[in-house]
């Protein structure tokens, strides 16, 4: 059984389901525990407050939760905090001041721009867009490293022209590799996010061969999550985790509590 430690809530703007529902979903599907990471998008598109959370409301809800299922279904509070270079005060205060389980550091915004809308490739040719994603995750880790593991490491993909028709880690291999050496230096892990299965890539973000290739280079920190923003996808393809793991290096996962890592048996 695994654990879902990235999903989200009506408490993420482009989420409209209880938290309440997510539990079940993950108890229904035999999960053996979740954690909560609802957006935190500041200075997002235009000034939109899309990705606000309301910490006010978030952190009671997370801990009544969290203290109605003990013993029953383990529940814990984390946020997914988009990163940009200008936002690293800010967010190092947040994450100080929140008792969170657990941070996902994202790249969502690059220069001003949100891959998920077709407008970013509009003047970039879709393998310029993907390499611009990935100097701008270098950029944002040289910038903030108050995270605990960086999320869909290749999240550009689900959304690009042609999706990963023409993509692989080979081809943008030297600008990955800094990611992934920078991110083990400092101590930090990655997500295989089966949200890639559901955006129909076949894969999971990062594909195959960058978990593989972080483990290579000695990273030990993985962490599990199906990027949920509504029940039925709690836990989303993972059946398919276990093989990609073990088949990458990996013989253990990680789930977090009070920002520190847990291993256990694949």
């Amino acid at each position: 059984m695994l654990w879902d430690t990235h999903m989200h809530s009506h408490f993420s703007g482009d989420s409209k389901a209880a938290p309440e529902s997510m539990i079940e979903a993950a108890r229904e599907k035999g999960l053996a525990g979740l954690c909560f990471t609802d957006h935190l998008d500041l200075d997002y598109l235009n000034g939109s407050e899309l990705f606000i959370v309301d910490f006010d409301r978030y952190i009671p809800k997370m801990r009544e939760l969290a203290a109605r299922y003990e013993g029953i279904f383990p529940v814990r509070t984390g946020i997914e905090m988009g990163l940009q270079p200008q936002l690293g005060p800010r967010l190092g205060q947040i994450a100080d001041t929140y008792d969170f389980d657990f941070v996902i550091g994202s790249t969502h915004m690059v220069h001003g721009l949100d891959p998920y809308y077709p407008g970013y490739f509009d003047n970039r040719t879709e393998e310029e867009g993907y390499r611009e994603y990935f100097t701008a995750t270098l950029e944002n880790i040289a910038a903030f490293d108050g995270f605990d593991v960086y999320g869909h490491i290749d999240y550009v993909v689900r959304y690009g022209p042609n999706k990963n028709r023409f993509y692989s880690y080979e081809k943008f291999a030297d600008v990955i590799d800094e990611i992934l050496r920078t991110l083990i230096h400092k101590g930090k892990g990655i997500e295989i996010n089966t949200g890639g299965f559901k955006a129909g890539l076949g894969h999971p973000n990062p594909t195959e061969a960058i978990l593989k290739r972080y483990r290579e280079l000695g990273g030990e920190i993985i962490t599990v999550g199906a990027d949920a923003h509504a029940p039925e996808h709690v836990g989303y393809a993972f059946d398919k985790v276990p093989g990609i793991l073990k088949e990458a290096g990996f013989r253990y996962y990680t789930v977090f509590q009070g920002r520190k890592p847990q291993f256990l048996p694949l």
